[in-house]
């Protein structure tokens, strides 16, 4: 029974390895960028993630709306290919320049657009939260997030920092979902003793 610790006090949380548990999910995992979206691929079943497959869609062309309907394309043929029942996406951050923060925006909404015609849940994590949840820090460089994402899926070879940051946000998915699914299973049972 695990214990936790809040406000000096000691709860017992009485958790069981039920359906919620045991249930599988394939997670699609999207970094979206004007240039280079990153996406990253992994099923969660009994706690556990197992990689799939990761990448990056590079755009080409100078006309930006040529580049926006490649990332859309792109993004619908990973959701037909791959057939995630989750799809997470790095929520926007304020950026210095206004025209990057705009295109940066106009790609997760292209990214947006494309997954939403055939998944049901999309889910979004700020930077600094998918970085905690992979590393352990919201401060974390981008290579700490490449390290950390081979380690826990136990990848041999490179993996590109687009690809890598997707596979966390993929990984931050994951590992909230089965929180979530602690939380609600405690709240099912009365709340904690």
């Amino acid at each position: 029974m695990p214990r936790l610790k809040r406000g000096g006090r000691r709860w017992a949380v009485s958790l069981q390895t039920g359906a919620a548990h045991a249930e599988s999910v394939r997670i699609l995992g999207l970094d979206p960028g004007s240039l280079a979206t990153g996406f990253g691929v992994v099923d969660w079943s009994g706690g556990e993630p197992r990689y799939v497959a990761s990448g990056t869609i590079r755009t080409r062309g100078s006309e930006f709306t040529q580049r926006l309907r490649q990332i859309f394309d792109a993004v619908q043929g990973l959701v037909r290919e791959f057939e995630p029942q989750e799809i997470a996406v790095e929520r926007v951050f304020m950026h210095r320049n206004a025209d990057s923060a705009l295109k940066l925006g106009q790609a997760r909404g292209a990214a947006l657009c494309a997954a939403l015609g055939g998944v049901p849940m999309v889910f979004e994590y700020a930077p600094r939260e998918v970085k905690l949840a992979v590393v352990g820090q919201g401060g974390a460089e981008k290579e700490q997030v490449q390290l950390m994402v081979r380690t826990l899926l136990r990848l041999d070879g490179a993996l590109g920092a687009d690809a890598a940051d997707a596979v966390g946000i993929a990984l931050c998915h994951a590992y909230s979902r089965a929180a979530r699914a602690a939380v609600a299973a405690v709240a099912s049972h009365g709340g904690v003793r």
